[in-house]
């Protein structure tokens, strides 16, 4: 007998009952396609594309003008967006500025906090991060003339999914100089208890900062509550503000004196940036740590991302999306556990401990399953060995959209659809 939460019925009940509905109309979708992929790429709105169009009419009737009299002034613009972005995650308007990419940021910010000394000279990071941050983290070290096997200091995972942050919190000692860590794990879906992790760093001595790529947008933040010393974040996966757009970073205001390492004239202080001096003055705030001038256009796109975020409210987005998750979660639990199917979830179950997406294992075939998804017309991203990641964006998903995903994935296993895949060099997103 079929349960109640498996119809398709129950699903369009929901989505009738969904708060936010209104929102997907101003989104542009794929046609035919369903987009769970958000996590990697929010999808286009119009609101972002209309910021965009804006700007480039500034562009053709104002020129070199719009410096200055674009509206809002592009010289303004990196710390206007900022501003808009500090409301979703609990800082003060100046503490955030719209520039760079997630991995300058990493580089331009923990520049500014690593200072090895005799004892403390190591930084602290984990080994589910996504690796650009490791990345940086190693060249950081390299710069330093020490040694990133040696000092570069790597939380592990007991399950290859998972962190545990007690086991973190333990590695905080005094040879630690800064932490960095993920608020979100990319592949688990895991959310860190930032608050814990933040507590402990300061009671040892350390500055701690978070890559909040997979959070900020589905999760609310308060990192003034917390009192983290730096954040980075991308604008384009969970902000929807497009491919390759600019990056976000916050800095603690309590730091604004600090130099910034990585300089550059747009960092310079805001008043005398046209005189032009040799000698270089940041400005105070987390503007001070802009190093080139602002692609126009991609701040555009995340102004009018932002827009759309802000309206909707990044509690009642939360909500959604724990909503979605849960739903998605129960509906593997209930048809795609038992073999032939063999699904399992990998992401935490407790809403609390999770972010925007989840992470589904297979043992076997699961590149080919992700693969038959595409075919059917499911855009979900795939992460070796065997995990499939969904991401139901609050926003612009339904709950409709999370009933046919996981009714798909039965399809193909019953049918046998995943045996036939032909890949191609973009199978792996």
């Amino acid at each position: 007998m079929e349960s109640i939460l498996t119809t398709e019925t129950h699903a369009l009940a929901l989505d009738k009952a969904d708060p936010l509905r209104v929102f997907r109309q101003r989104f542009l979708l794929p046609p035919g396609k369903i987009y769970l992929n958000g996590n990697s790429l929010g999808a286009a709105s119009q609101d972002a594309v209309a910021a965009v169009q804006r700007v480039l009419g500034e562009w053709r009737d104002l020129g070199i003008g719009g410096w200055l009299a674009g509206e809002p002034p592009w010289f303004y613009y990196a710390e206007k967006v900022g501003a808009m972005a500090a409301e979703l995650v609990g800082a003060r308007a100046d503490e955030v500025v719209a520039t760079g990419t997630t991995t300058l940021n990493i580089h331009s910010l923990v520049s500014t906090f690593y200072a090895p000394q005799r004892q403390r000279r190591k930084i602290l990071a984990d080994e589910l991060t996504f690796p650009t941050a490791l990345y940086a983290l190693q060249g950081q070290v390299r710069m330093k003339g020490l040694d990133p096997d040696k000092d570069l200091l790597l939380a592990r995972s007991k399950d290859g999914r998972t962190l545990d942050e007690d086991q973190i919190a333990a590695l905080m000692d005094k040879d630690v100089a800064v932490a960095l860590l993920p608020s979100v794990l990319y592949r688990s879906a895991q959310l860190l208890d930032m608050g814990y992790l933040t507590r402990n760093a300061h009671k040892q001595g350390i500055l701690i900062g978070f890559d909040c790529a997979h959070s900020v947008g589905a999760v609310p933040h308060d990192f003034t509550g917390i009192d983290i010393d730096f954040a980075v974040w991308c604008g384009y996966k969970h902000l929807n503000a497009g491919p390759g757009s600019t990056a976000f970073l916050y800095l603690n205001r309590r730091h604004f004196d600090r130099k910034p390492f990585i300089s550059g004239w747009f960092g310079y202080e805001k008043k005398k940036q046209f005189d032009l001096a040799l000698d270089f003055v940041h400005q105070q705030s987390a503007g001070g740590w802009q190093v080139s001038s602002p692609g126009i256009l991609a701040v555009a796109a995340a102004e009018g991302a932002l827009r759309i975020v802000l309206e909707a409210g990044i509690e009642r987005i939360r909500a959604k999306s724990l909503a979605l998750t849960t739903y998605l979660i129960d509906l593997v639990d209930t048809l795609l556990t038992d073999p032939p199917y063999s699904f399992r979830v990998a992401s935490p179950r407790e809403p609390g401990r999770r972010g925007g997406h989840v992470a589904l294992e297979r043992d076997l075939e699961a590149l080919q399953v992700s693969q038959a998804l595409k075919t059917l017309g499911m855009i979900v991203d795939f992460r070796g060995p065997n995990t499939i990641r969904i991401a139901p964006a609050a926003l612009y998903n339904t709950f409709h959209d999370v009933w046919t995903v996981v009714n798909c994935l039965k399809e193909i296993i019953d049918r046998g659809f995943h045996k036939n895949q032909v890949f191609a060099i973009d199978a792996i997103p």
